[in-house]
């Protein structure tokens, strides 16, 4: 896929993604959004990649969105444009995701990193929204990720100050799941995408279903969805590769089917 704004690779069953706007610190514009989404349905589709990464550079992960693109909307132009029904494709992906954020991680640029599933980060990262100090708020799941992360309250007090919180406050809130250092941060993305690779990629994607569900569903339908999947796995070569593996004291080779 040719990108204007993002390079995409794969290796060892991992798909990166980087986002490549170093001039202005990765803010994300539509068009930058656009070429994310698609190509984590690219890899999605892809039986090579096994897991993705999503990462900036050594300064920034995404400072925000690109508020000269946005500036002069109005309310009647953002509903006509619907510009966050791309975002919404972000819901569908099936395979891990993880974010892995070095520098600033702001606005929009918070918001893309929790739309992945795991969120790896350097100790000097700073997480926020902003968008109060401009007059708006979140638009892309911000007020509804952070809230389900932390808690209400919490979630009121950093989106209604607009105060950007540090890694090791987001650690603390559930928001993030692990610090290293700068230098490191890479390194342990992709540590933990080599061992997600290895794992059963069905039993993957069931897992992250149910998972999302407990999130957004009462206990019963969360339960319910946890059986059925349950059951779904003894359907797929990987689970009798996997118990023989066990019974035989060797590692097991899932194949994804």
């Amino acid at each position: 896929m040719n990108s204007q704004f993002i390079i995409s690779t794969i290796a060892e069953g991992i798909g990166t993604i980087q986002l490549n706007r170093p001039e202005v610190a990765n803010a994300l514009n539509r068009k930058m959004v656009e070429e994310i989404v698609l190509q984590l349905e690219l890899f999605d589709k892809d039986d090579e990649v096994k897991v993705m990464i999503l990462k900036g550079n050594s300064q920034s992960f995404a400072a925000g969105a690109d508020i000269e693109e946005m500036m002069e909307e109005s309310s009647l132009s953002l509903e006509l444009l619907n510009p966050f029904a791309v975002w919404d494709r972000l819901m569908a992906i099936k395979k891990p995701t993880i974010a892995c954020v070095n520098g600033f991680a702001l606005g929009g640029g918070f918001e893309l990193a929790l739309h992945c599933d795991l969120i790896v980060a350097s100790e000097g990262a700073k997480f926020g929204f902003p968008e109060v100090n401009l007059g708006v708020m979140p638009g892309a799941g911000g007020t509804q990720f952070l809230t389900k992360a932390m808690g209400r309250t919490k979630a009121l007090e950093w989106i209604w100050l607009g105060e950007q919180m540090n890694a090791q406050e987001a650690k603390e809130f559930g928001v993030i799941n692990r610090i290293v250092a700068p230098e490191l941060v890479e390194d342990e993305a992709i540590s933990l995408a080599e061992k997600l690779a290895g794992q059963a990629p069905i039993a993957l994607r069931l897992i992250k279903e149910a998972v999302d569900k407990a999130s957004d569903g009462s206990l019963s339908d969360g339960m319910k969805l946890e059986r059925k999947n349950f059951y779904l796995t003894f359907n797929s070569q990987d689970q009798k590769e996997g118990m023989k593996a066990f019974l035989n004291k060797r590692r097991p080779s899932f194949k994804g089917v």
